[in-house]
């Protein structure tokens, strides 16, 4: 067939809204053949890496098989790159780690190889590995991304803020709200200093928005900083708000550049009301506050929320030096981080 332009004719009605959803199940077809290769070759590898464990569990191979066996492989299946040794050692972890072939063909089977190797060489316990395969299949984080949620304890950061979303919010509501913030929150990629005061962290992480909402975490959606709230005529100002589009509500977020004190509580819960009054719809879920402070007490933030019937989280950020300076040279850099979240639109 010639590769000539076509000459304009007229486009007959519908057309543009049939090309569009062509192309959307062109594209659908394509994601989802590749999702089937790859779940093909996640299954093929655990059964590879199976054998090897049983065989050298009862006819007592010794390590050296696997350099037989990657020799071997390699001269049968030359047009293929994953017979190295050391993948077929990762075949070997994998099935060890991941012993329950249902699992691996329902979860496992959704991730692409490599980000199943970084689970194994970064995590230790099967409890880890699973949570951390969970969301990245959920939020479908890239390689580096998931490095970066690993290194800096994703895990042991998420649901632990101070809050009251239990007693103030719905099941399952306040169990999503609870998972949704963390403790502390890291802000390293603002190159500030302990000594940075409130505005100029403010400046910093609206300037690193993108930064910001990785750490944040899914769902989380810019509105805009220092949004003016008119009450009876006087003027007030939120420091940072968002929607969480998974909540289905606003979110009021206030720094403090110092230690929390209780009197901050109630100039959060005048935000939130006003929040509620002027700018939430009648669609929208109550709005929810989080107040990052330098430090906190913990029992005063929980004496503090005790009576507090709005609901509202307590948490921590920490600006520099808040990871081991061996984790801090392995992490992506911002131009990095932009690059993959650039990815997750297009």
């Amino acid at each position: 067939m010639s590769d000539q332009p076509v000459s304009l004719t007229p486009i007959p009605a519908g057309y543009h809204e049939w090309l569009l959803d062509l192309k959307s199940r062109i594209h659908t077809a394509q994601q989802r053949a590749t999702l089937a290769v790859n779940r093909e070759l996640v299954l093929l590898y655990w059964q590879i890496g199976r054998d090897i464990l049983a065989r050298q569990a009862s006819q007592g191979w010794g390590s050296k098989v696997i350099e037989r066996l990657a020799h071997d492989l390699r001269t049968a299946f030359p047009e293929m790159k994953g017979f190295s040794p050391r993948n077929l050692k990762y075949m070997r972890a994998f099935a060890e780690a991941w012993q329950d072939a249902e699992f691996v063909q329902q979860a496992a089977a959704q991730l692409p190889w490599f980000h199943l190797c970084t689970l194994l060489d970064k995590l230790k316990t099967r409890e880890e590995r699973d949570w951390y395969l969970s969301k990245a299949v959920q939020h479908n984080w890239s390689r580096n991304i998931l490095v970066m949620q690993i290194e800096t304890r994703l895990l042991e950061r998420s649901g632990t803020a101070v809050s009251n979303f239990d007693a103030s919010l719905p099941k399952p509501q306040s169990d999503l709200a609870r998972e949704s913030v963390k403790d502390p929150y890291r802000f390293d990629f603002l190159g500030l200093t302990d000594e940075a005061q409130e505005r100029e962290i403010e400046n910093a992480l609206v300037k690193h928005v993108t930064e910001f909402l990785l750490e944040l975490g899914a769902g989380f959606a810019f509105v805009g900083r220092q949004v003016l709230l008119d009450v009876g005529g006087d003027e007030f100002f939120i420091d940072l708000l968002f929607y969480h589009l998974k909540l289905r509500c606003y979110v009021v977020i206030e720094l403090k550049g110092g230690k929390f004190k209780p009197e901050h509580l109630g100039q959060l819960g005048f935000y939130l009301t006003a929040v509620d009054r002027q700018v939430k719809s009648e669609h929208d879920n109550a709005t929810i506050g989080l107040l990052l402070c330098k430090s906190k007490n913990k029992i005063v933030a929980e004496y503090a929320l005790g009576d507090k019937t709005q609901p509202m989280g307590i948490a921590e950020y920490k600006l520099l030096e808040s990871l081991p300076a061996e984790l801090q040279t392995s992490l992506p850099s911002i131009a990095q981080i932009e690059n993959e979240l650039k990815g997750f639109s297009e």
